[in-house]
């Protein structure tokens, strides 16, 4: 039986991958963060069969002790307030979990399980304002914003420990992924539980920014299958993690709210106080490489992603 350490395994991707994995044969052995309320709603279902152990990335000596203590074979590296927002508001920490994390992990695996296979939770806001559109692993860095800093040097420290020490190290340009177990935070959440409010007669009105963004959006489901793939080969190698197309804001509400038989246009409303500065250059992934690669195709449209998320809201907020 294998074992996968997870580190942020509450969190959305934390959450799909321990499904996925324990379906496989998997012990999983998960970490929360120490020193704050364990985030474990989403998988709540599958504590009788995981281990939760609290973890501090800036611990080097208690993180070495973890891996001494679960010898782990597959290493996930999910530990990050994903929230862009959040890193504008705390740079410092926000680079101390995205980069110096990401480095204590890797030496930690250098020092105790060097023939582990590691996976780093890259992001498409490495590219921030890209030179080329669609980017694929080959595209420039330009971040733009202290999030995608920090995930840049993460990346560049997976790829150092893999072209250095030779270990297997792994980054996944990850594209915005989402799911009913997306927090509210993000808009695609936050359109979807109004679309649900503003049906079941709970609120009556969605405030957003600009409604022309565009994000290239995919299934989480469909992503943490293709981490799972990119540590099975027979090297290491990065790949962007994408749908290959984009979608606007726009089009994600009137997509959740005629699903509920609503017209968006009645209930959103737009204010120009919430557009985010800067906002993201056109970002859409080409993932050519994990299709020839990986033979990792998504599964899950754009139109059944945002219904699946609008029909779990509805169940979630209707009545009992």
């Amino acid at each position: 039986m294998p074992t996968a350490l997870i580190t942020g395994v509450g969190g959305q991707d934390g959450s799909y991958l321990t499904e996925f994995l324990l379906d496989k044969g998997y012990r999983v052995v998960g970490t929360v963060p120490d020193g704050q309320p364990a985030n474990i709603d989403r998988i709540r279902h599958l504590l009788d069969r995981i281990e939760i152990v609290r973890d501090d990335l800036l611990d080097q000596e208690r993180l070495e002790k973890i891996f001494l203590d679960h010898r782990p074979d597959e290493v996930y590296n999910f530990a990050a307030n994903s929230v862009l927002a959040a890193s504008f508001r705390q740079p410092i920490l926000a680079t101390m979990v995205l980069a110096m994390g990401v480095t204590r992990i890797l030496e930690a695996i250098r020092k105790v399980t060097p023939k582990a296979r590691f996976f780093q939770a890259s992001s498409s806001e490495i590219f921030g304002k890209p030179a080329e559109v669609p980017q694929s692993e080959t595209t420039p860095f330009h971040p733009r914003n202290p999030y995608g800093v920090s995930k840049v040097y993460g990346h560049l420290m997976a790829m150092t420990y893999r072209e250095n020490y030779g270990l297997y190290a792994c980054s996944g340009i990850l594209y915005n992924h989402e799911s009913p177990r997306r927090s509210p935070e993000f808009v695609t959440r936050k359109i979807t539980q109004a679309a649900a409010k503003i049906k079941l007669g709970l609120s009556k009105e969605l405030r957003l920014g600009n409604l022309d963004a565009r994000r290239d959006w995919g299934f989480a489901g469909d992503y943490v299958r293709a981490m799972w793939l990119m540590l099975q080969q027979p090297g290491p190698d990065d790949y962007v993690l994408a749908t290959g197309e984009t979608h606007s804001v726009r089009e994600l509400c009137e997509e959740a709210f005629s699903h509920t038989g609503l017209d968006y246009r009645e209930h959103v409303a737009q204010e120009t106080e919430s557009f985010r500065a800067p906002e993201t250059a056109q970002l859409v992934g080409d993932p050519g490489k994990a299709h020839r690669v990986l033979g990792w195709r998504r599964t899950v449209s754009f139109r059944e992603l945002v219904r699946m998320m609008v029909d779990a809201d509805l169940a979630a907020l209707g009545p009992e």
